[in-house]
């Protein structure tokens, strides 16, 4: 939840190239905030006066079900914007995955530069349709996938955003099974099933290295 008032700079960011222009607009109408891991960030049901970019760290959305379980809906890396929503309050709570630096930022004041700078327009846009996609996809994750395929799924996502075979994981193994919808048993045993197949290797329980990408892709097929 947030306790501080931001303020922002009216200054109109100079012009940039698409893609860069909402990072300008952050930098220049935003301000960063430290949240320590687990800390929340806004609440389900509150109102949605910001918009916010992760610096460092991770965050996660989620909602508590009528059961007391939690289902996460997204994680949030850095560089990603979240709190985009369609109405006035959130449909989601926000927390720090560990100790993060957000940018937040005026969501009247956001807006308001999309309508005067195409480029912010465009980013902006960009950003909604990547969360949007990014649902659709969990979605289909949850509703078609089985645990093993599940798992290879997320395992894709987190090398394709690192880059490489070497994966860094700042969520818990009870964040992925709370996003994935399986118990924290369920992924302890598939990451173990997958690493005797020699899909991937576990170093740490946060460190995966994947070491064949193609029986991952099979089963994500």
């Amino acid at each position: 939840m947030l306790h501080q008032t931001i303020i922002a700079s009216e200054t109109l960011p100079p012009p940039v190239a698409p893609g860069d222009a909402l990072a300008t607009a952050f930098a220049l109408r935003g301000a960063p905030m430290q949240f320590e891991r687990n800390a929340e960030i806004y609440g389900e049901d509150e109102p949605a006066e910001y918009f916010y970019e992760v610096v460092t760290g991770a965050v996660r959305t989620y909602k508590v079900l009528a059961d007391g379980r939690r289902q996460i809906g997204a994680f949030h890396l850095p560089g990603d914007v979240f709190g985009l929503e369609a109405g006035i309050a959130h449909g989601f709570s926000a927390e720090a995955v560990v100790d993060s630096t957000i940018r937040v930022a005026r969501r009247a004041s956001i807006v308001a530069l999309a309508a005067r700078d195409a480029h912010v327009a465009a980013d902006l846009w960009t950003a909604t349709a990547k969360s949007l996609r990014g649902a659709q996809e969990h979605m289909l994750l949850l509703g078609r996938k089985n645990a093993e395929e599940r798992v290879a799924s997320f395992l894709l996502a987190m090398a394709g955003i690192s880059g490489g075979e070497i994966i860094e994981l700042p969520m818990s193994r009870q964040d992925i099974a709370d996003y994935l919808g399986l118990t924290i048993e369920t992924v302890s045993r598939t990451l173990t099933h997958l690493e005797a197949k020699a899909a991937i290797a576990l170093p740490s329980s946060r460190r995966v290295v994947v070491t064949s990408r193609a029986s991952l892709q099979r089963l994500d097929a």
